[in-house]
């Protein structure tokens, strides 16, 4: 391989290991969550609800990063297992508000373990745990300005 092609080998990417490593994460959540009865996915959908009660999918999906598609059949199953309800906006048919029902939230309870179990599956510190979240996040909040700027530009 000559030097111009070396930046493409797979060793030299951050792309590669923060992929593998978000795929491997995401499969251990999976194994972890099966006790609970959710995805991976579902999971995610279920901590926003812990902390917002109920919200209409527009706004489900604008922090969560999903759409519509995604959110319609999750948003079902997790209403299926009695976890959430769905209903229509009184003031506007065309807003779907979804809301945590007791047995949403009584699974929130058993859920308290799933965070210390991940940290401890990272082997990380404290520190670099925190470090670690905080150049996530700067990345993420990069990446997304840079796709809106690709986006806008067109």
């Amino acid at each position: 391989m000559n030097e111009a092609c070396e930046q493409l080998r797979l060793k030299n990417q951050l792309c590669y290991p923060v992929y593998l490593c978000a795929k491997e994460l995401t499969r251990w959540y999976g194994t972890a969550l099966q006790e609970l009865g959710l995805t991976y996915t579902q999971y995610i959908v279920m901590m926003y609800f812990w902390e917002q009660g109920s919200s209409n999918v527009r706004e489900l999906g604008k922090a969560l990063l999903l759409d519509s598609s995604t959110l319609t059949p999750l948003l079902k199953k997790l209403e299926q297992k009695g976890l959430l309800s769905r209903s229509r906006s009184s003031q506007d048919e065309r807003n779907l508000i979804v809301t945590l029902t007791d047995a949403g939230r009584a699974l929130q309870q058993a859920a308290l373990s799933v965070p210390q179990r991940a940290c401890a599956c990272l082997g990380l510190s404290e520190a670099e745990a925190k470090t670690l979240y905080d150049l996530t996040c700067k990345v993420l909040t990069n990446v997304e300005k840079e796709i809106e700027t690709w986006q806008s530009s067109k």
